[in-house]
Protein backbone atom coordinates (compact mmCIF):
# COMPACT_ATOMS: atom_id res chain seq x y z
CA UNK A 1 0.00 0.00 0.00
CA UNK A 2 2.81 2.19 1.21
CA UNK A 3 4.64 1.81 -1.98
CA UNK A 4 1.52 2.30 -4.43
CA UNK A 5 1.32 5.88 -2.54
CA UNK A 6 4.27 6.50 -3.21
CA UNK A 7 3.73 5.70 -6.63
CA UNK A 8 0.87 8.33 -6.61
CA UNK A 9 2.83 10.85 -4.96
CA UNK A 10 5.05 10.61 -7.88
CA UNK A 11 2.97 10.54 -10.98
CA UNK A 12 1.43 14.19 -9.37
CA UNK A 13 4.66 15.61 -8.50
CA UNK A 14 6.12 14.68 -12.01
CA UNK A 15 2.17 15.98 -13.89
CA UNK A 16 2.71 19.60 -12.03
CA UNK A 17 6.60 20.16 -12.48
CA UNK A 18 6.55 19.34 -16.29
CA UNK A 19 3.03 21.85 -16.08
CA UNK A 20 5.23 24.05 -13.85
CA UNK A 21 7.99 23.77 -16.45
CA UNK A 22 6.64 25.14 -19.80
CA UNK A 23 4.46 27.86 -17.85
CA UNK A 24 7.87 29.28 -16.88
CA UNK A 25 9.15 28.52 -20.44
CA UNK A 26 6.31 30.53 -21.94
CA UNK A 27 7.30 33.38 -19.47
CA UNK A 28 10.41 33.50 -20.53
CA UNK A 29 9.76 33.13 -24.25
CA UNK A 30 7.10 35.98 -24.06
CA UNK A 31 8.22 37.93 -21.26
CA UNK A 32 5.38 37.98 -19.57
CA UNK A 33 4.27 36.26 -16.58
CA UNK A 34 0.76 35.70 -18.15
CA UNK A 35 0.95 33.01 -20.25
CA UNK A 36 -3.01 32.66 -20.96
CA UNK A 37 -2.97 34.36 -24.59
CA UNK A 38 -0.09 31.26 -25.31
CA UNK A 39 -2.12 28.19 -24.20
CA UNK A 40 -0.74 28.00 -20.44
CA UNK A 41 -2.01 27.52 -16.90
CA UNK A 42 -0.07 30.91 -14.95
CA UNK A 43 1.63 30.63 -11.57
CA UNK A 44 -0.55 32.01 -9.64
CA UNK A 45 -3.60 29.57 -10.86
CA UNK A 46 -1.00 26.59 -10.07
CA UNK A 47 -0.45 28.27 -6.67
CA UNK A 48 -4.00 28.31 -5.58
CA UNK A 49 -4.13 24.51 -6.91
CA UNK A 50 -1.46 23.96 -4.52
CA UNK A 51 -3.07 25.41 -1.56
CA UNK A 52 -6.16 23.72 -2.28
CA UNK A 53 -4.51 20.18 -2.59
CA UNK A 54 -2.22 20.25 -0.01
CA UNK A 55 -4.75 21.84 2.80
CA UNK A 56 -7.35 19.49 1.88
CA UNK A 57 -5.02 16.73 1.99
CA UNK A 58 -3.97 17.49 5.73
CA UNK A 59 -7.41 17.17 6.75
CA UNK A 60 -7.39 13.40 5.87
CA UNK A 61 -4.97 12.77 8.67
CA UNK A 62 -7.76 13.69 11.26
CA UNK A 63 -7.28 15.57 14.89
CA UNK A 64 -3.79 15.99 15.67
CA UNK A 65 -5.00 15.52 19.35
CA UNK A 66 -6.46 11.35 18.92
CA UNK A 67 -7.85 9.03 21.03
CA UNK A 68 -8.91 6.69 18.72
CA UNK A 69 -5.48 7.02 16.86
CA UNK A 70 -3.92 6.17 20.23
CA UNK A 71 -5.82 3.01 20.00
CA UNK A 72 -5.05 2.08 16.58
CA UNK A 73 -1.70 2.22 17.11
CA UNK A 74 -1.49 0.27 20.33
CA UNK A 75 -3.66 -2.53 18.77
CA UNK A 76 -1.11 -2.52 15.55
CA UNK A 77 -3.51 -0.72 13.03
CA UNK A 78 -2.03 1.76 12.48
CA UNK A 79 1.60 2.59 12.59
CA UNK A 80 3.98 6.03 11.67
CA UNK A 81 5.94 6.49 7.83
CA UNK A 82 8.90 4.11 8.14
CA UNK A 83 7.52 2.41 12.06
CA UNK A 84 10.87 -0.03 11.72
CA UNK A 85 13.61 2.70 11.97
CA UNK A 86 14.43 2.69 15.45
CA UNK A 87 16.83 5.24 15.14
CA UNK A 88 14.12 7.19 14.56
CA UNK A 89 11.68 5.94 16.25
CA UNK A 90 13.40 4.51 19.66
CA UNK A 91 10.47 3.99 21.65
CA UNK A 92 8.32 1.09 19.56
CA UNK A 93 5.10 1.27 21.48
CA UNK A 94 5.07 5.01 21.53
CA UNK A 95 4.95 5.47 24.99
CA UNK A 96 7.52 7.81 25.81
CA UNK A 97 7.37 11.39 25.17
CA UNK A 98 4.96 13.92 24.42
CA UNK A 99 4.29 15.78 20.75
CA UNK A 100 4.34 19.69 20.76
CA UNK A 101 2.32 21.90 18.43
CA UNK A 102 0.60 24.89 18.20
CA UNK A 103 -2.90 25.24 18.99
CA UNK A 104 -5.61 27.85 18.88
CA UNK A 105 -6.83 29.59 21.82
CA UNK A 106 -10.59 30.65 20.82
CA UNK A 107 -11.38 33.13 23.09
CA UNK A 108 -7.77 35.61 23.03
CA UNK A 109 -7.70 34.43 19.08
CA UNK A 110 -4.38 33.51 19.41
CA UNK A 111 -2.00 30.43 18.98
CA UNK A 112 -0.70 28.93 21.84
CA UNK A 113 1.77 25.86 23.03
CA UNK A 114 0.35 22.17 23.45
CA UNK A 115 1.93 19.42 24.42
CA UNK A 116 0.31 15.77 24.63
CA UNK A 117 1.25 12.13 25.00
CA UNK A 118 2.63 10.50 21.96
CA UNK A 119 0.01 7.73 21.20
CA UNK A 120 -2.76 10.31 21.34
CA UNK A 121 -0.22 12.48 18.55
CA UNK A 122 -0.44 9.46 15.86
CA UNK A 123 -2.16 11.32 13.43
CA UNK A 124 0.17 14.59 13.53
CA UNK A 125 3.14 12.56 13.14
CA UNK A 126 2.35 10.56 10.04
CA UNK A 127 1.08 14.42 8.74
CA UNK A 128 4.52 15.59 9.46
CA UNK A 129 6.10 12.76 7.23
CA UNK A 130 3.74 13.31 4.46
CA UNK A 131 4.43 17.47 4.67
CA UNK A 132 8.34 16.27 4.87
CA UNK A 133 7.46 14.66 1.34
CA UNK A 134 5.57 18.03 -0.15
CA UNK A 135 8.19 20.34 0.79
CA UNK A 136 11.28 17.93 -1.07
CA UNK A 137 8.73 18.05 -3.87
CA UNK A 138 8.10 21.66 -3.71
CA UNK A 139 11.89 21.86 -3.78
CA UNK A 140 11.83 20.27 -7.07
CA UNK A 141 9.48 22.80 -8.61
CA UNK A 142 11.36 25.55 -7.54
CA UNK A 143 14.22 24.50 -8.51
CA UNK A 144 13.06 24.14 -12.61
CA UNK A 145 11.53 27.74 -11.89
CA UNK A 146 15.35 28.35 -11.62
CA UNK A 147 16.69 26.48 -14.27
CA UNK A 148 14.44 28.36 -16.61
CA UNK A 149 15.48 31.66 -15.28
CA UNK A 150 12.38 32.27 -13.46
CA UNK A 151 12.30 34.51 -10.77
CA UNK A 152 9.08 33.28 -9.37
CA UNK A 153 8.49 30.29 -6.95
CA UNK A 154 6.03 28.22 -5.89
CA UNK A 155 4.97 28.17 -2.01
CA UNK A 156 4.07 25.33 0.60
CA UNK A 157 0.84 27.01 2.21
CA UNK A 158 1.38 26.40 6.00
CA UNK A 159 -0.22 23.70 8.03
CA UNK A 160 -3.14 25.94 9.54
CA UNK A 161 -4.01 27.42 6.25
CA UNK A 162 -7.72 26.58 5.08
CA UNK A 163 -8.34 23.36 7.34
CA UNK A 164 -11.61 21.97 8.06
CA UNK A 165 -10.52 19.52 10.17
CA UNK A 166 -8.59 19.67 13.51
CA UNK A 167 -7.39 22.25 15.89
CA UNK A 168 -6.77 24.70 13.20
CA UNK A 169 -10.12 24.52 12.10
CA UNK A 170 -11.19 26.72 14.80
CA UNK A 171 -10.08 29.81 13.07
CA UNK A 172 -8.93 31.45 9.31
CA UNK A 173 -5.27 31.83 8.38
CA UNK A 174 -4.15 33.25 5.52
CA UNK A 175 -1.51 30.70 3.56
CA UNK A 176 1.68 31.78 5.37
CA UNK A 177 -0.06 31.06 8.64
CA UNK A 178 -1.38 34.56 10.24
CA UNK A 179 -4.59 34.65 12.01
CA UNK A 180 -7.25 36.77 10.24
CA UNK A 181 -10.64 36.77 10.68
CA UNK A 182 -13.59 34.93 8.58
CA UNK A 183 -14.68 38.06 6.80
CA UNK A 184 -11.01 38.93 5.44
CA UNK A 185 -10.53 34.90 4.48
CA UNK A 186 -14.10 35.10 2.52
CA UNK A 187 -13.09 38.66 1.15
CA UNK A 188 -9.29 37.07 -0.21
CA UNK A 189 -10.76 33.84 -1.10
CA UNK A 190 -10.16 34.41 -4.27
CA UNK A 191 -6.70 35.15 -4.13
CA UNK A 192 -5.73 32.13 -2.13
CA UNK A 193 -7.94 29.63 -3.86
CA UNK A 194 -8.82 28.31 -7.22
CA UNK A 195 -12.43 30.18 -8.11
CA UNK A 196 -14.60 29.15 -10.81
CA UNK A 197 -12.92 31.07 -13.99
CA UNK A 198 -9.72 29.72 -12.84
CA UNK A 199 -11.09 25.75 -13.03
CA UNK A 200 -12.70 26.78 -16.43
CA UNK A 201 -9.77 28.43 -17.29
CA UNK A 202 -7.35 25.43 -16.73
CA UNK A 203 -10.24 23.28 -17.86
CA UNK A 204 -10.26 24.92 -21.50
CA UNK A 205 -6.39 24.32 -22.17
CA UNK A 206 -6.73 21.00 -21.24
CA UNK A 207 -8.14 19.64 -24.68
CA UNK A 208 -6.70 15.97 -26.02
CA UNK A 209 -3.37 15.82 -28.39
CA UNK A 210 -2.88 12.11 -29.56
CA UNK A 211 -0.26 12.57 -32.30
CA UNK A 212 2.73 11.14 -31.51
CA UNK A 213 5.43 13.09 -30.20
CA UNK A 214 3.05 15.96 -29.85
CA UNK A 215 2.23 17.32 -26.74
CA UNK A 216 -0.52 20.51 -25.49
CA UNK A 217 0.95 23.54 -25.10
CA UNK A 218 -0.07 23.92 -21.03
CA UNK A 219 2.42 21.04 -20.56
CA UNK A 220 5.96 20.19 -21.00
CA UNK A 221 7.54 16.94 -23.08
CA UNK A 222 9.11 14.81 -20.49
CA UNK A 223 12.15 14.41 -20.04
CA UNK A 224 12.49 10.77 -21.76
CA UNK A 225 10.28 8.33 -23.11
CA UNK A 226 9.48 5.26 -20.74
CA UNK A 227 12.48 3.14 -20.35
CA UNK A 228 14.69 5.39 -22.49
CA UNK A 229 12.70 5.36 -25.69
CA UNK A 230 11.88 7.95 -27.55
CA UNK A 231 9.19 10.51 -27.23
CA UNK A 232 7.34 9.37 -30.67
CA UNK A 233 7.02 6.15 -30.02
CA UNK A 234 4.01 4.00 -30.84
CA UNK A 235 3.49 3.24 -27.16
CA UNK A 236 -0.04 2.18 -27.69
CA UNK A 237 -1.68 1.10 -30.91
CA UNK A 238 -5.17 1.49 -31.55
Amino acid sequence: MLTEEAHHLFVGETGLARTIRRTAQLMRENESEDVRPYGGIPLDIIQKYINYWFSVSLDLFGNEDSSNAANYFAHGLKGRFNEANRKLYPDPVGREGNYGYLGVDEEQRRLHEVEIPMRRAMNAVLRDAYIEDCERAVARWNKILEQEDSRLRVLLPSVRFHRLVGTYSRAHFDPHGNMISKDEFESRRDEFLPTRVDRDYVKSVQFLVTERGKFANWIAPPQHGIHGRPLDFEYVRL
